[in-house]
């Protein structure tokens, strides 16, 4: 039986006509605008583009030549490179905030806030640092990393002496903290938490009150707070020579939490109870009256923090009133220190407390 003879395939033609599918080119990447292309723009030097975009005040520009500049730059997308300016000046604008990972209330993010933007207003670069899962000196070393010009440390870090010696070796001219204690090396602002408790007693003594409850809030990281203030409350107590008696109270910010305590106040023959702060104090107050306890009949309540909703309650939140440096100052401290870092380092108190009596006590 004879084969067929096999029968070659015709080779696939191109594929033709308008509906034909034709490799796409690569789109080509756009040239980055430079401060020449600004400078060509504006028919300036490039030297007016560097003194305009990065506001130099010591060179006398006329206001038509600066808007000339920005209007230019701004058509091209230009953007001045950071890191190219750093390595002019010798260092960064960058102000190091390591982020807060403890709750840390209403009026310490206000506080915060008005110093990122007094540092804008002063021309430097404020970027926040996620330091959770950081400590002590390998903080200081992720942080330099970055070679800030400044770094201002909330507290929540246990920065050491080293870790400022390593911060100031990577260019840092400023190394400020804020918390209960000083750091060899760096500039202090204290925030004496111990007064705040001692404030709260004091205005629950005046009242007669000689049972008292402080709230020490279980949420993580609120110990670097709430244990001064309890250490000021019984500051207060002996220094009163009354007799009076404090008692700490665990407290979760949860609506079961408070309703669990309240439900064995009785038991705990309180008079009166400094809940820690302002949502503290209304959590609980809510949870008491619900229990059928009279305040201030039965239990006076003071807060801290002096915040609006307290004043809207009924009755009226009694408080201690934190009265915080404005984050103006401290971005102004921020800046002397950069333009002059040889000094010797300084010590300022961040706050004062006072009680604030409303119905509540």
């Amino acid at each position: 039986m004879s084969q067929l003879p096999e029968q070659s395939s015709p080779p696939p033609s191109e594929p033709s006509g308008p509906s034909a599918e034709r490799p796409h080119p690569l789109p080509t990447a756009r040239p980055v605008p430079t401060s020449a292309d600004v400078a060509r723009l504006a028919g300036v030097s490039r030297a007016t583009v560097s003194y305009v975009l990065n506001n130099t005040a010591s060179v006398r520009i006329s206001e038509p030549t600066r808007r000339k500049v920005r209007e230019a730059a701004e058509e091209l997308a230009y953007v001045p490179h950071a890191a190219a300016r750093s390595l002019r000046a010798g260092h960064t604008r960058i102000v190091l905030l390591p982020s807060a990972h403890v709750p840390v209330g209403p009026l310490y993010s206000r506080f915060l806030n008005e110093l990122q933007w007094a540092l804008r207003r002063l021309d430097y670069t404020v970027v926040q640092y996620g330091s959770l899962g950081l400590d002590g000196d390998e903080a200081a070393r992720a942080w330099a990393e970055l070679r800030p010009v400044a770094v201002v440390s909330l507290g929540e870090i246990a920065l050491t002496g080293q870790g400022v010696e390593i911060l100031k070796r990577s260019g840092a001219k400023a190394v400020i903290t804020l918390g209960p204690r000083r750091v060899e090396g760096a500039h202090a602002l204290v925030m004496d938490q111990r007064e705040i408790g001692d404030c709260a007693a004091e205005h629950l003594l005046a009242r007669g009150r000689r049972r008292i409850g402080v709230v020490m809030p279980e949420e993580p990281g609120l110990d670097l707070f709430s244990e001064p203030r309890l250490a000021g409350a019984r500051a207060a107590v002996a220094a009163s020579s009354t007799g009076a008696h404090i008692e700490p109270l665990p407290l979760s910010y949860t609506e079961e939490s408070a309703t669990a305590l309240a439900a064995r106040w009785d038991g705990l023959g309180l008079d009166a109870v400094y809940a820690y702060n302002d949502e503290y104090a209304m959590l609980l107050m809510r949870a008491l009256q619900d229990a059928g306890v009279h305040i201030p009949g039965d239990t006076a309540v003071l807060g801290a923090d002096d915040l609006l909703l307290g004043r809207l309650l009924r009755p009226r939140l009694s408080t201690v009133r934190i009265d915080l440096v404005t984050g103006q100052r401290l971005a102004a401290l921020v800046d002397r220190v950069v333009r002059d870092p040889g000094g010797e380092p300084e010590r300022h108190g961040l706050m004062g407390a006072r009680a604030v009596r409303r119905e509540s006590t």
